[in-house]
């Protein structure tokens, strides 16, 4: 059952200081508050606060010696029964932590895996695209050596069409000394 900070100072015979101060050093998950805004204290808050605050007296007893009486075998089979419970505590969350990450691991090495795939079958499927851009390239270049054969019969033909447009020239008209100049005729939609 939650204890309020003045509850567990008087149990423990400290100072609401004492606590208080401990009480914000917690974990925030381990730090509970009232509807009315008092700061309660949760079991395992009170655990560590407990072996906080317990640390501190035994040290004081042991040197003030022989002036106060040690604690009991009953209070410290209580201490040593927090401090398993405690321990057990600590090792059930680890437990938890390392099963998430293991779980965490799995998963990330199954997302490499298919990363991994992924890219080798793009790279085959560039090999293969690159072989077949090769083999028409190949194809191409052979129907352009092809063409270059008949395209020299083409250029012939050109030559004997920019024949026929230089004979199109008509002489217009003479200069001053008589000397014919050369002019093509320009028919309207030229100009555009």
């Amino acid at each position: 059952m939650p204890k309020t900070i003045k509850e567990l100072a008087d149990e423990l015979k400290v100072s609401k200081q004492t606590i208080q101060y401990h009480y914000q050093r917690l974990p925030t998950k381990n730090r509970q508050k009232e509807s009315q805004g008092t700061n309660m204290i949760s079991l395992t808050a009170e655990r560590i606060i407990r072996d906080k605050v317990a640390k501190p007296l035994v040290a004081n007893t042991q040197q003030t010696g022989s002036k106060k009486v040690t604690k009991t075998s009953k209070e410290n089979n209580e201490l040593i029964a927090t401090l398993r419970r405690e321990i057990e505590d600590l090792k059930s969350q680890r437990d938890k932590q390392l099963a998430t990450k293991d779980r965490q691991i799995d998963h990330l090495t199954k997302l490499v895996d298919q990363q991994q795939q992924l890219q080798l079958a793009t790279v085959a499927d560039n090999r293969r695209l690159k072989d077949h851009v090769q083999k028409l390239s190949g194809q191409l270049t052979q129907k352009t050596n092809d063409n270059l054969s008949t395209g020299n019969d083409l250029f012939n033909i050109q030559d004997k069409k920019s024949k026929i447009a230089k004979q199109k020239i008509v002489k217009s008209g003479s200069n001053k000394d008589g000397i014919h100049t050369n002019r093509a005729i320009k028919r309207w939609w030229k100009f555009w």
